[in-house]
Parts: C-alpha cells; structure tokens; sequence
C-alpha cells in the first residue's frame, strides 16, 4: 500500500472564483504527486489565465482519460469540459455559463468515481447564488452529490488534526432545527460517523462524543427538552448497536475536550454549532468530506472568495489538505476492499 497513488479528481469549482488559483498553487507542490495522481476536472483557458494571476511556471496539458495522464510534478493534467471565452468572463461575476461549466465539473467526476476511473474527488468552492442562477435545485455539494449518487443516508464532517466534527442537520434555518432533529437521524449520523472514522480514517475503536442542542444540554430540561426526549434515546440506542458513543455534553465544553484527543469526532445538532469552533482552529487547513456516500468525497473549507478571485493572494492551505485526506481515504478504501 505505501506504493499505491490513487487518481484523484479536482473538479475546478466556480471559474470565477478562487478555485483554479488554489489548484495551481496546490499542484506546485511535488509532495502532492508522491501520494496521489491529481487529475483536474475544468477549463484549460481558465487555468491559463490562473497561471498569469498566480505567476505560476507549471506546464498545463489537455488530457482525454485518466489513463492518458502522466502525473509528474510540474504538469498539471486537465479533463478540459468547458471552452469558456476567456473574453466574456471576469473574476469574481458569475454567470449563467459558469454556473453550468461547475455543475458539469462536478457531474462528471461523479460518474467517474462511481465507475471506478478516479479514486476521489476533491471539490473547490462553489457559489451557490451561481448554482440556482444556472436552474440548479441544489443549495450545494453535499445535496448534489447525494442525488446523483442516489444516496439517502449521508453527513457533512469537517476535519482536521484536531478537530472532526458532524452535523446531525446542516444547511436549515436555525429556527427549525428542533424540529427537524428525530432520534432516527441522529442514530444514522453517528453510524454514519462511525463508519468513516473506521474504514476511511484508519481509526480501530472510534470514540465519538454527541453534542446537546440546548445551553448546558439542557440541564435536567430547564432550557429545553430535545437532549431528554430526542439525543439521550439516540445515544442509547447507538450504544445498543455496539457504538463507543458518550453524550449528550455542553456544546461550551465538548469541543475543548474533543480537540485535546478524547474523542475521535463529535456529533453536532447544527451547521454553527461545529463550524464554528471548528473553524477557530482550522480556518486556512480545514476539510469538508462527505461521508455515507458510495465514493470519496473531500472539499476545501471556505467559499469562492470573489473579492479576491483574480488576485493571486488566495491560500492553498485547505485545498492542500483536502487532496491529502482525500488520497488517505482511497487507501483505506482499498485496504478495507470496500
């Protein structure tokens, strides 16, 4: 296994955005080619003028299958999809052609997932104003990528060295989270969860913490009920199934704990609820993957950044991070014979 470079597709995400400029300045970086094969999924004319932007000196070549690539360091193969003119475009303006060039990206490198030709994929950011001005229904990535894999049961986990965390609802209205929370749905994620640590991540005993929904979780139902009627049920029936699984904490405190290595992951009731500590700890290194799916999925942690798009000045960090985790996960993935 330590021989084994997985294909991993980078899909360009949003042209205008700061996406092809963390790809070239990602690929610049030979450590990347000893631990995977990048193959990106976008437009050629976009990436050259990435390169002006970024001063990048790396060769850019049009490929038509991933068998056809060379993977060097130095090159960057391109599954070019799109022929966007080059003259109609500016960074940081969407329009209805790049919005489409995106979802195009994305479409494909999941058919190729699923068919076996790329081991990955890995996601730049995405706008999803631009996704509905293309007619999209889809409020992002994760929702995207569940239908056309026709995924039910699937999380959004954010990761880094110190820190995982998973969301038990994600992009909902925070006034509608009790009631979207069930006891059904928080047992899925933390199986979800549990799978991932264990086949994905390497992990042989997952030690997952679940976080309370209310102040204090709840304090015997003095600031509210959800932690007795909805996620202690939840825990328990997990444990049932055989689970290492300890809640429900304070959100106050739970994450502390969880980044000083007691816990492998924690379950969280709501998008900010881990975001936002997770983010005060790995805002430039953090990894958005998908788990539940069929294929392996791994994205950067940070949006298109359309005021600087353009400029050069966009940190690779995430993107960097994102390709690593995703190669890691392709070699568990083949380890395990899953």
């Amino acid at each position: 296994m330590n021989t084994y470079r997985p294909v991993i597709g980078i899909t360009m995400g949003d042209p205008v955005g700061i996406g092809p400029e963390i790809i070239l300045k990602a690929l610049s970086s030979p450590s990347i080619y000893k631990t995977c094969k990048p193959l990106v999924i976008g437009d050629l004319g976009v990436l050259e003028l990435a390169k002006e932007s970024t001063s990048s000196t790396l060769k850019i070549k049009d490929v038509k299958t991933p068998v056809s690539c060379t993977y060097q360091s130095g090159q960057v193969d391109v599954l070019c999809l799109s022929e966007l003119n080059k003259d109609k475009i500016f960074w940081g303006k969407p329009t209805v052609q790049t919005g489409n060039a995106m979802i195009k990206y994305i479409t494909t490198a999941i058919d190729m997932a699923i068919s076996g030709s790329i081991g990955a994929i890995v996601t730049c950011p995405i706008n999803k104003a631009a996704m509905r001005k293309a007619g999209s229904k889809f409020s992002g990535h994760t929702e995207l990528l569940a239908e056309h894999t026709k995924t039910d049961d699937f999380a959004m986990m954010l990761a880094g060295k110190k820190l995982r965390v998973v969301l038990a609802t994600i992009h909902i209205p925070l006034k509608n989270v009790s009631a979207e929370l069930s006891k059904e749905q928080i047992v899925k994620t933390i199986q979800i969860t549990w799978n991932a640590l264990h086949y994905q991540f390497g992990f042989e005993s997952p030690r997952i913490a679940v976080a309370g929904l209310n102040p204090h979780a709840g304090e015997e139902r003095m600031f509210g009920d959800e932690e007795e009627k909805i996620i202690s049920p939840a825990i328990d029936s997990a444990r049932k199934k055989g689970f290492d699984v300890s809640g429900p904490f304070p959100p106050d405190t739970v994450f502390y704990h969880a980044a000083k290595g007691r816990y492998d992951a924690v379950v969280c009731m709501y998008h900010d609820q881990g975001l936002i500590p997770f983010k005060m700890l790995h805002f430039t290194d953090g990894v958005n993957t998908t788990l539940g799916l069929p294929i392996i999925r791994t994205s950067v942690d940070h949006g298109t950044a359309y005021d600087i798009a353009g400029t050069g000045k966009a940190d690779p960090g995430s993107l960097v991070a994102a390709i690593n985790m995703a190669a890691e996960q392709a070699i568990y993935k083949k380890l395990y014979g899953i």
